[in-house]
C-alpha cells in the first residue's frame, strides 16, 4: 500500500532537508513540497500565500494521482489548520493509500532560533525570504510561538502522529530517527 508521508513541524525545523534526502534513499518516493511548487506558478514572489492557496488543489491531485499509482508520496509542509490537514489525509485515503503523519519538533526557543539561521546555509532558495517576511509582518517571534503550540496541540488529539524530536545541527540523527519511526508505522 502507498504512503502519503507528512512531514509537519515549524518553519525551519528540516522538513524540506529531511524529505530531500528520504526520497534520495527511497527510489521512486516523490517529493511534493508545495513551497518549491508555488515557485512555478508566476507572480509567486509578489504574493506567495495567495499563490499557495492556487497551488494546493493542484498539489493534492498531484499528490492523489500518484499514490493511487501505487508509489509514496512525502509531503514536507506545515500545516495547523486541521481542516487542511484533512484535505491531505482525504487524499491519501480517496488513493487508497494510507495517511502517515509526522510532526518534527524542537525545544520552542531552539525551534525560533533555528528559524532565523533558516536559508543562510542555501541563501539560493528564493521561497525562503518569502517566509521570513510572512512571519515578520504576521508578528515575528509570537507568530512562530503560535505555530509551534498549534502543532503541539495538533499532535495531542492525533494520537496516530509520529513525534520526531529534529535536533539543530543534526541532520543525520534526525534522519535515523525519522526512518526508525517511519519502519514502525
Amino acid at each position: 500500500m502507498s504512503r502519503l508521508i507528512l512531514l509537519n513541524g515549524p518553519p525551519g525545523i528540516g522538513k524540506s532537508t529531511l524529505a530531500r534526502r528520504y526520497v534520495e534513499d527511497h527510489p521512486g518516493v516523490l517529493d511534493a513540497d508545495i513551497d518549491v511548487l508555488r515557485t512555478l506558478v508566476g507572480g509567486w514572489r509578489d504574493d506567495f500565500n495567495g499563490v499557495g492557496a492556487l497551488i494546493r488543489p493542484a498539489a493534492l491531485a498531484l499528490i492523489g494521482a500518484y499514490l493511487a499509482g501505487g508509489n509514496d508520496v512525502v509531503l514536507p509542509q506545515m500545516l495547523t489548520n486541521p481542516s487542511e490537514l484533512a484535505r491531505f489525509e482525504a487524499a491519501a485515503l480517496g488513493a487508497g493509500a494510507e495517511f502517515v503523519e509526522c510532526l518534527l519538533i524542537d525545544d520552542l526557543d531552539a525551534s525560533v532560533a533555528r528559524f532565523h539561521l533558516r536559508g543562510t546555509s542555501d541563501p539560493d532558495v528564493e521561497w525562503h525570504s518569502q517566509v521570513r517576511l510572512i512571519v515578520e509582518s504576521g508578528g515575528g517571534d509570537e507568530l512562530l510561538a503560535a505555530y509551534h503550540g498549534k502543532l503541539l496541540e495538533m499532535a495531542e488529539t492525533r494520537p496516530s502522529t509520529i513525534v520526531v524530536r529534529s535536533a539543530e545541527g543534526d541532520v543525520g540523527g534526525t534522519y535515523a530517527s525519522l526512518r526508525s519511526a517511519l519502519a514502525e508505522s
